[in-house]
């Protein structure tokens, strides 16, 4: 069984000092939400791996909160910061993911974007969790976290509505207390 993490950045500042969209920062939210997130994924094993992070500053400042946060509750994952990963979409990203045979991690997180991330989830996914789909079915927000387990033992196989969402949820669902 392979398990993906796609995790989406967390809120940003709306134009950044650059003007390039690569360069955009967290903003206070988005610190605040990263950290809640990396708490709950600190939480609730199996951990990732290995983590794919995309180049842009938002994708960076968001992993690098993930792991502060959850640090002294797991072991190390390998990190790789990828450009294709930047404005991916689902066909591009699973690409990706397929090539994390080569390492194969038994749990691997992407850290990455919309609309690519939400429209990869919604083709991944093909059972699973019926609240968190419908949930999921309308948003991938900032700091979402979509969780999916594969019945497969290579990268190479997974495969669009093959997986089974295990679990989905955001800063916003965390507060509604639909986990701890």
């Amino acid at each position: 069984m392979r398990r993906l993490l796609l995790l989406r950045h967390a809120k940003t500042e709306h134009d950044a000092p650059s003007g390039r969209d690569q360069d955009r920062r967290l903003d206070d939210r988005g610190r605040r939400d990263a950290a809640e997130i990396g708490g709950w994924i600190g939480r609730h094993p199996p951990f990732p791996d290995a983590v794919l992070v995309s180049t842009a500053v938002r994708t960076r400042q968001t992993w690098e909160i993930v792991w502060e946060t959850m640090k002294h509750l797991v072991p190390q994952p390998q990190v790789e910061v990828l450009p294709e990963l930047y404005g991916a979409d689902p066909a591009r990203l699973l690409q990706t993911i397929h090539e994390a045979s080569a390492a194969d991690p038994q749990r691997l997180m992407v850290v990455g974007h919309n609309p690519g991330m939400h429209e990869l989830a919604l083709a991944l996914t093909g059972s699973g969790d019926a609240a968190g789909r419908k949930a999921l079915a309308g948003n991938l927000p900032t700091s979402g976290l979509a969780v999916l387990n594969f019945a497969v033992d290579d990268w190479a196989d997974v495969a669009f509505r093959r997986g089974r969402l295990v679990q989905f949820l955001s800063p916003k669902l965390l507060k509604l207390g639909s986990d701890d």
